[in-house]
């Protein structure tokens, strides 16, 4: 039965103050694919940082935020090379009303419906079912929370419960995140630094990049 695989990351924070370091906006990224050969890519790339760097041998994951900039073009170079479409959805925090961002938990739970609502009938295969893996995030005692958020935001985007299953799960052990997360950060960066380097690389495989509350004129903080 067909199945598309759904990566998702996300880039800014959750600080909900104007303050040194805070981000603008919060981005949730999805990649979709029925092809996931670019994990075999990525593990080349770290494999081969581990055998040529002492320093790099206890490296789990690639992580762009983190990474130089030799690796960085290394990963672009084979997300390059691979099929998946790009979706995006930024909120920009200023203008989250102070019901939605409570906590993080709750304004990650926004984050995904707004995003599923407009995502999810686009990537939906006509047969079969999405299978959603996301970057898990949070501690031992909010883990639950945040991976509820995954499940309540797909939920309320009113697609039907038999065509999707939830993954959420640490970044490290499923390559495909990495390259959810290389896509989140380069979009990010186009919004919060207006660098479009990394963006101009990935453009071509973005489909939506929805700026939800574009047209708000209200500013909470």
């Amino acid at each position: 039965m067909p199945t598309t695989f759904v990566f998702a990351d996300e880039a800014g924070c959750f600080t909900f103050k104007t303050k040194p370091g805070a981000s603008r906006y919060f981005l949730l990224c999805s990649i979709a694919t029925t092809d996931c050969t670019v994990a075999g890519k990525l593990l080349d790339i770290r494999r081969d940082l581990c055998t040529e760097d002492d320093d790099e041998t206890e490296r789990d994951k690639l992580h762009a935020t983190a990474d130089a900039q030799a690796t960085r073009d290394k990963v672009f170079e084979a997300l390059a090379t691979c099929d998946f479409r790009i979706d995006a959805t930024l909120l920009e925090k200023r203008k989250a009303q102070p019901q939605t961002c409570v906590d993080a938990p709750t304004f990650y739970r926004y984050a995904w419906y707004y995003h599923f609502k407009h995502v999810g009938r686009l990537i939906l295969p006509n047969e079969g079912k999405l299978f959603i893996t996301a970057a898990a995030l949070g501690e031992k005692k909010t883990r639950a929370a945040f991976k509820a958020g995954v499940n309540n935001g797909v939920q309320q985007a009113r697609i039907p419960r038999d065509r999707w299953a939830v993954s959420f799960m640490d970044s490290a052990k499923d390559p495909m995140l990495w390259a959810a997360d290389y896509c989140a950060w380069a979009i990010q960066r186009k919004w919060e630094l207006n660098d479009g380097r990394s963006y101009d690389l990935i453009e071509p495989k973005i489909e939506t990049e929805f700026d939800l509350w574009q047209i708000g004129t209200t500013f909470y903080y």
